[in-house]
């Protein structure tokens, strides 16, 4: 009798989610250190994107100014390259689930390891005239954001870390104490260009908040901007392009060249072996202006026809109802509430 070879179950997507909040255009930060990693991850991953508009008001927002910078977020989610037939592309207040889920998860977070967290402290002196709630609350809302969707695999910057910490710790300490309920995610963190910094102050990362407009690149400045923005960058005064100690501002903008054109760091140096900063800086902002043009005509493009960006994110927020429901309702059960409609 013949043998029978046993085929192999094809291995189940990882589940990532990722969000990010509508103040502000997007940095060249943002871009590398979050979005275009984002776009990579769609083939492999089953991807959960969100325009994280919940969190955008913990500090005091514009109405108008934040629904037109909502509708701009997720429109460059879409030119950056996150297709919505591939990933799931949503609003995040469109999901009441990430309200409700917050706060049962609020109740199994101390305030201790609350009152730690880094951002809290930083935006509490920046904003002292607001110190709200919501700010201090609001790692909760975003472990709700990762845990109502099974997430195995968290994409974050090295300042998020902590939050995402956090998450883990609230996951844990769920399950132990009411079984089984979450996936605890882990952090998927790029070996480069995880951490774009300032072009004025390299020590510093770089911020759409910067009040320095010089010190960080939109990724929806013009070709002219982003190269007198790049010639404008610190430096040192060596005159010598190579990745090393002490060279901060050298460092970041090689890091930067090197994404978007695809180069590694040894090549760039060979590239410039001779040349000055001048010549290395017009490189880079010209390599920036290129590699963001088709974002640039494509979010132009997308923000003229509001009927297909309503589509996408009414269909995007269904499916992540349909998703979120269930961790809910598992949720709920576990708590001991009574069964009732979600």
């Amino acid at each position: 009798m013949p043998e029978i070879e046993a085929t192999a179950k094809p291995e189940k997507k990882k589940i990532i989610f990722s969000g990010i909040q509508p103040t502000g255009v997007f940095t060249l930060g943002n871009y590398i250190g979050a979005i275009r990693n984002w776009v990579n991850l769609q083939e492999e991953y089953n991807c959960i994107y969100s325009v994280v508009d919940m969190h955008a008001i913990t500090v005091r927002q514009d109405p108008a100014t934040l629904r037109q910078q909502t509708l701009s977020s997720y429109a460059l989610l879409l030119a950056c390259g996150i297709d919505p037939q591939k990933s799931l592309v949503f609003i995040q207040s469109h999901v009441p689930a990430h309200a409700q889920l917050s706060w049962a998860l609020g109740c199994s977070a101390q305030f201790g390891e609350l009152s730690r967290m880094t951002q809290f402290k930083d935006k509490s002196l920046k904003h002292a005239d607001d110190v709200n709630v919501g700010l201090f609350t609001y790692p909760v809302l975003m472990a709700a954001d990762i845990l109502l969707y099974q997430t195995n695999l968290v994409p974050v910057g090295i300042d998020q870390k902590q939050h995402l910490e956090l998450a883990r710790d609230i996951a844990i300490r769920f399950n132990g104490r009411y079984g089984n309920t979450f996936a605890v995610p882990e952090p998927y963190i790029p070996k480069m260009g995880a951490k774009v910094m300032s072009l004025q102050e390299p020590t510093k990362k770089m911020s759409k908040s910067d009040e320095n407009a010089k010190a960080f690149i939109s990724i929806l400045d013009s070709a002219d901007t982003i190269i007198k923005k790049c010639k404008s960058a610190v430096t040192d005064s060596e005159a010598r392009v190579c990745y090393a100690e002490g060279k901060d501002g050298i460092n970041n903008l090689m890091t930067i060249y090197s994404v978007v054109t695809g180069k590694s760091l040894e090549e760039i140096t060979g590239e410039f072996d001779g040349k000055g900063y001048g010549d290395f800086k017009l490189a880079v902002g010209e390599a920036v202006a290129e590699h963001l043009r088709p974002v640039r005509e494509g979010h132009e493009r997308l923000m003229k026809d509001k009927a297909y960006l309503e589509q996408c994110y009414t269909e995007g927020a269904e499916k992540a109802a349909h998703f979120a429901k269930r961790t809910l309702e598992k949720t709920y059960q576990k708590l001991g509430f009574v069964k009732g409609v979600l």
